[in-house]
């Protein structure tokens, strides 16, 4: 008898979990682990949501709500959030290659840990976030804002920086800068830098390093 009513209890169990991956949108939703692959799902609610390992691969979540979402380790390979909400969201381990963060509101939100090659976050207001250990190879900065931005232990090999805005410190702590574009960036009060960081860096004489920093003799960059 009780091993019926576990069997049932469990089968139950596995039923409220598939309905939920084919429910709608709404905040405080639970697509943990979900297959969402392929679909239009832009201007969606999802805020506090549970999505953590949920596959969003080509997904459309543009203008959407995903304050305080949780999405760790999510699969979000050539995902759009261009003007979404992402503020306080947690992004930590996703796989986000080649996605799209165009002008998303994404103050304080979590990107530790996450694989965001090539993953566009121009116009995007990154205030406080947190990119501790990401892999940040070739993503555009161009127009964010990073006031408050951590880079520490983060690969920004070949990133953009160049266009990015801020005021006061970042961290980058034994970061990777190969080919990073830092030209015309005032990183006077940054922290972590170092000179053998910045000189695998692209930079220009408009790049300001911290007090007592050499500028590299010759930058090794191309001038465009």
């Amino acid at each position: 008898m009780a091993l019926a009513a576990a069997i049932g209890a469990a089968a139950f169990s596995s039923s409220i979990s598939a309905a939920d991956c084919g429910s709608t949108a709404s905040a405080g939703i639970d697509w943990g682990g979900c297959t969402k692959k392929n679909l239009m799902l832009q201007d969606g609610d999802f805020q506090k949501g549970n999505l953590a390992d949920a596959d969003f691969t080509l997904t459309n979540l543009s203008h959407s709500n995903l304050a305080s979402a949780n999405l760790e380790k999510a699969t979000l390979v050539r995902t759009w959030f261009t003007g979404s909400d992402l503020t306080k969201a947690n992004f930590s381990k996703v796989e986000a290659y080649r996605s799209g963060f165009e002008g998303v509101k994404a103050e304080g939100a979590n990107f530790s840990g996450a694989e965001l090659q090539r993953a566009n976050f121009s116009g995007a207001t990154l205030k406080g976030v947190n990119f501790e250990k990401a892999e940040l190879s070739r993503v555009n900065f161009k127009g964010a804002d990073v006031t408050g931005a951590n880079f520490s232990l983060t690969n920004l090999s070949r990133a953009d920086l160049s266009g990015a805005t801020f005021t006061g410190p970042l961290s980058f702590d034994r970061a990777f800068l190969f080919l990073t574009r830092i030209s015309g960036l005032d990183l006077s009060q940054a922290t972590g830098l170092d000179e053998a960081q910045v000189a695998l860096a692209c930079g220009d004489s408009k790049t300001k390093l911290p007090q007592g920093m050499a500028t590299p003799t010759s930058w090794p960059c191309d001038a465009d």
